[in-house]
């Protein structure tokens, strides 16, 4: 029987998204195909990152036990871990509203050909600050739906600009959730805000994120 590489499972409220401020079980997963210049995950993402080995059945157990009915699947990267469909599959056929977080640089059609129900898919958009943004896969943008989300983290100006040139380009506004997140202590929302207004970006979101305003931002399982 399959085990999964699991960095942390905890209870919380969702920090960001559409489900932002409502409680969530989350589930971590360990290893990640990018590194990004300000990633708060990176001792989840170590290649002997310590984990904890949990079938489907124990990872349902556990969500089950939990009592909350919103899921976050995040990591490290969800999407290329081994037998990660299945899983999801089965979370989704238990009733969960399952959301799950990627990075924008792995494959989210079979993620997305989850049926009847799929599992709700927070897409990043790495901009420039990130150093990753070469990896990005534009491909998935043909799958995403209206309860799907893509996210952009900016830490200038010159992020701000490429993802006002993405949202347009792909039209996002009209197909999923956008939502415009700053890097932490690195821009100042208001900056953020009198950019969006400068562009007339109607049908953005700017989120903070709670958990980093809620909590110590370096604090783990929050």
């Amino acid at each position: 029987m399959h085990e999964y590489n699991i960095a942390e499972t905890f209870s919380s409220i969702n920090g960001e998204g559409t489900k932002a401020g409502q409680l969530a079980f989350f589930i971590r997963f360990t290893g990640c195909n990018l590194n990004c210049s300000y990633c708060d995950t990176k001792w989840a993402n170590e290649k002997n990152a310590a984990f904890i080995p949990m079938t489907a059945e124990k990872i349902l157990g556990a969500a089950k036990n939990s009592g909350i009915k919103n899921i976050t699947v995040t990591g490290g990267e969800p999407l290329i871990q081994k037998e990660i469909i299945p899983l999801l599959k089965l979370l989704c056929e238990n009733n969960f509203n399952v959301e799950i977080e990627t990075n924008g640089a792995a494959d989210i059609s079979e993620a997305a050909k989850i049926s009847p129900v799929r599992p709700a898919i927070t897409l990043d958009y790495k901009l420039p600050s990130s150093g990753m943004e070469r990896s990005m896969r534009m491909e998935n943008y043909k799958f995403l739906e209206k309860k799907d989300t893509v996210k952009f983290v900016a830490g200038n100006i010159s992020d701000l600009e490429k993802a006002s040139e993405i949202i347009s380009e792909y039209d996002l506004t009209k197909k999923c959730h956008v939502y415009l997140s700053p890097v932490f202590g690195k821009i100042i929302p208001e900056e953020m805000v009198n950019f969006m207004l400068e562009k007339n970006l109607n049908g953005v979101n700017l989120q903070l994120q709670l958990h980093k305003i809620i909590w110590d931002p370096n604090k783990r399982g929050v």
